[in-house]
């Protein structure tokens, strides 16, 4: 009798259409083994999460450290995300005696994360108890940790993904990154609600072993990831002098590019203003606990999962790419809306509502102006305006975040000192300005869109094939 029974066709045909992402596995990268690259984004996510949903909240309400000083350090880890195009066009030449392109880069980005999450707790306890001899150490303690995972996360991803391309086949590759993709979400979600968990008796230590924890589960989920994954080659890279700055100015040369780039960059900066600052408005205004707050992390990521599901059906119905993302722009207007309302209203779930409805709208943006990258007609620089699209939208994502931290402070200052009237007088003006402007910001991102809406014969953008789930690159 045969060691290895057959799978009946039947089978098969039940495991590729219920079992998710079934379908993405081949002979030579089984779903094992696909499933254990994907580690990666698993720690991406819970880092991202730890950052911008939790340490965030707990370094402006329970530790007093000002917000534009969080806003700053926590968007540096977004302000890296030039370095993927970078990266990415290195680790394609990488000169590697071994014969390996994407390991080294994606154990020097584990490194870096490690590092960071490593110096953190550090920080943490010399902001716990501060003192004026140790106060200004534990801030460019907690400034330098920010600064090794943006790096390391911008490094790992990257080559990560790489590898992925590398290691599939051309008919497999959009299911293989839509998987990674999702896994990222499914990253976030899972860690909001554990950090959440762990953190509803607060204490300084308590928050110090979970960062300590992370450290160690971003090295053993890391290398479980890349173990074995990447085949040694023969040939070793070769780099062309110039060859990135050249093949960059021929992506500028685009028509239309430039507006697209813009539209993406305020589109993201529109979505994204309120990240610093949603975690400490549940905890400041709505008296949120941090086990609550860290969950709001996993309400917006399970809005943009819900977004890229509805994409998939309206995108295959013929909706083009760019009133897909105007859709999710106005459905951010009321989300904002509901936000702001949440206060006087003392209504939290409001708030969530409006937490998810962000989510849901940014996810339709961010779809419909990746499927508007996708569609540019130049197909040679198709990987060049996918890392472009994500350099723009990370650099974006980190000064937005990085300006709505610093006019939360700035208006906070003004409303408590009475410049701007008695009425104003409360801790929900500053948390409200931040998202006023990103209402009016989206706006103007609408502006821009419409020009890329028009269809003529000499059109340089439009609508790609049908797309799915399946097909969304990360």
């Amino acid at each position: 009798m045969s060691k290895h029974m057959p799978v009946p066709a039947w089978v098969r045909q039940l495991a590729n259409r219920y079992v998710p992402f079934a379908d993405a596995a081949s002979a030579d990268l089984p779903l094992s083994r696909l499933l254990r690259l994907s580690l990666f984004q698993v720690v991406i996510g819970m880092t991202l999460a730890l950052l911008v949903g939790t340490l965030n909240r707990v370094l402006i309400v329970e530790l007093q450290v000002p917000s534009w000083w969080v806003a700053v350090a926590v968007a540096v880890p977004m302000v890296f995300a030039p370095l993927r195009a970078l990266i990415g066009y290195r680790s394609d030449t990488h000169p590697s005696v071994l014969g390996l392109r994407r390991i080294p880069y994606l154990w020097s980005g584990s490194l870096l994360l490690f590092s960071g999450l490593a110096i953190l707790p550090f920080a943490l306890l010399l902001l716990s108890e501060p003192t004026p001899q140790t106060l200004w150490l534990g801030r460019l303690g907690a400034g330098l940790a920010f600064v090794l995972v943006g790096i390391g996360i911008q490094m790992t991803q990257t080559a990560g993904l790489a590898l992925a391309n590398d290691l599939a086949t051309p008919e497999k590759q959009p299911r293989v990154v839509a998987m990674l993709y999702t896994m990222l979400l499914l990253g976030m979600i899972v860690s909001s609600g554990l950090f959440g968990l762990l953190l509803q008796d607060f204490t300084p230590s308590r928050l110090i072993q979970v960062v300590q924890g992370c450290a160690v589960l971003v090295l053993v989920l890391n290398l479980t990831a890349l173990w074995k994954q990447e085949a040694r080659q023969s040939k070793r890279g070769q780099r062309e002098v110039g060859g990135f700055s050249k093949s960059l100015q021929a992506l500028m040369a685009i028509p239309q590019m430039k507006r697209f780039l813009w539209t993406v960059g305020l589109g993201t900066c529109a979505f994204s203003m309120q990240d610093i600052i949603l975690e400490p408005y549940g905890g400041e205004v709505l008296g949120l606990g941090v086990g609550a707050t860290s969950g709001l992390t996993a309400i917006g990521a399970a809005g943009s999962l819900i977004a890229f599901m509805a994409s998939a059906k309206w995108l295959n119905q013929g909706l083009h790419a760019c009133r897909l993302a105007s859709a999710g722009v106005l459905i951010g207007l009321p989300a904002f809306a509901m936000v702001i309302f949440s206060a006087p209203l003392a209504s939290v779930d409001l708030f969530r509502l409006g937490v998810l409805l962000i989510g849901f709208g940014g996810g339709l943006f961010s779809v419909g102006m990746l499927v508007t990258a996708m569609s540019f007609p130049n197909k040679a620089h198709s990987g060049l305006v996918l890392g472009a699209w994500g350099a723009v939208q990370g650099v974006a994502a980190g000064l937005a975040m990085a300006l709505g931290g610093v006019i939360r402070d700035v208006v906070s200052q003004m409303a408590k000192s009475g410049w701007l009237g008695e009425s104003l007088q409360s801790q929900a003006t500053a948390y409200s300005f931040v998202y006023h402007v990103e209402i009016y910001l989206l706006f103007v991102v609408l502006i821009a869109l419409g020009p890329l809406l028009r269809r003529s014969k000499d059109q340089p953008v439009v609508n790609g094939p049908a797309f799915g789930l399946a097909e969304f690159p990360t």
